[in-house]
C-alpha cells in the first residue's frame, strides 16, 4: 500500500516516507520561483483570503514547513507576489522603459499593461494597494522603485518640470488605483470595504422608493470598464498636458 492509500492521502511527506514512496519535493523539487508561482495560481482561483501556507504546502505535495527554508512567513510570501505582478510589466512588449513617440504614448502603454495585470489576476491585485511597498512613500499600483524611476525620468525626458512630474506621478497613480480596484471588484475581488452589488440579485428593498434608478437600473449595470477606462485615462492625459505647460510657463 502506498502512501497515496493511506489515511492523509496522497502528498503526505512523512506516509511518503514510511512507504519509501518518493517525497514530492523529489519529484518536483522546490524553489522561490515555483512557490510564488503556486500563491499566484491558488489566489487566482480560491481567492486572497483562502491563501494559508498549510493550503499552499498542500497544493505543492509538502508541508507546509517545507516552505519556510525558502520563503520566512506569509507575509514575504505577498510581497513576492506583488514584486512578481509588478515584474510581469517587464516582459511585456507593449510597455516600454521611456518615451519613443511622446510621453502620451508612453503612459498609455504603462496604464494598459497595469490594467492587463490586474485582469490576468483580478484576485491578486488587491496586494498591490495594500502590501507595504519597497519605500513608505510611494503610491500603489507603481510601488516599484524601478518603475516609479522610469515613470519619472520619461516625464522629465519630454519636458516636465520636477514639481510637474511629481504631481503626473500623484494624478496618473489615484486615476489606476481607484479604477482597477473597482474594475477587479467586478471580477471578484476581496477588495475590503469595496462593496459591489451583485447585478444577479433581486431587487434591494427599498429601490421603489427610488422609481429613477429603477428604471435605470440595466444601464447603470452595464460593464463599460474598458470604455471608461479609455475616457478617464484621455481625461487624465489632458489634465497632464495642462500641468506641464503651466510649470513650463
Amino acid at each position: 500500500m502506498t502512501s497515496a492509500d493511506r489515511p492523509g492521502g496522497p502528498g503526505d511527506p512523512d506516509l511518503a516516507a514510511i512507504a519509501g514512496d518518493p517525497l514530492p519535493s523529489e519529484r518536483q523539487p522546490l524553489s522561490t520561483e515555483r512557490i510564488v508561482d503556486a500563491a499566484v495560481a491558488f489566489i487566482d482561483e480560491h481567492g486572497l483570503p483562502g491563501l494559508t501556507m498549510r493550503r499552499l504546502g498542500t497544493e505543492l505535495g509538502v508541508e507546509a514547513m517545507a516552505l519556510y527554508r525558502y520563503v520566512p512567513g506569509k507575509e514575504d510570501l505577498l510581497d513576492a507576489v506583488v514584486d512578481r505582478m509588478i515584474a510581469r510589466m517587464r516582459a511585456d512588449a507593449d510597455v516600454l522603459d521611456e518615451p519613443r513617440d511622446g510621453w502620451q504614448d508612453f503612459l498609455v502603454r504603462l496604464a494598459h499593461g497595469v490594467r492587463r495585470i490586474a485582469l490576468e489576476h483580478p484576485k491578486a491585485f488587491p496586494l498591490v494597494a495594500s502590501r507595504p511597498p519597497e519605500a513608505p512613500w510611494l503610491r500603489p499600483p507603481l510601488r516599484s522603485l524601478d518603475w516609479v524611476e522610469v515613470f519619472l525620468t520619461g516625464l522629465l525626458s519630454e519636458g516636465f518640470t520636477d514639481e510637474a512630474a511629481v504631481a503626473a506621478y500623484r494624478a496618473y497613480t489615484s486615476f489606476l488605483l481607484g479604477h482597477l480596484l473597482l474594475e477587479v471588484a467586478n471580477h471578484g475581488a476581496d477588495v475590503g470595504p469595496l462593496d459591489v452589488l451583485d447585478d444577479e440579485q433581486g431587487t434591494p428593498e427599498g429601490l421603489d422608493a427610488y422609481p429613477t434608478v429603477q428604471r435605470l437600473r440595466a444601464a447603470l449595470s452595464q460593464d463599460r470598464a474598458a470604455v471608461e477606462f479609455e475616457e478617464s485615462l484621455e481625461g487624465l492625459l489632458d489634465r497632464m498636458t495642462l500641468l506641464r505647460n503651466e510649470h513650463l510657463a
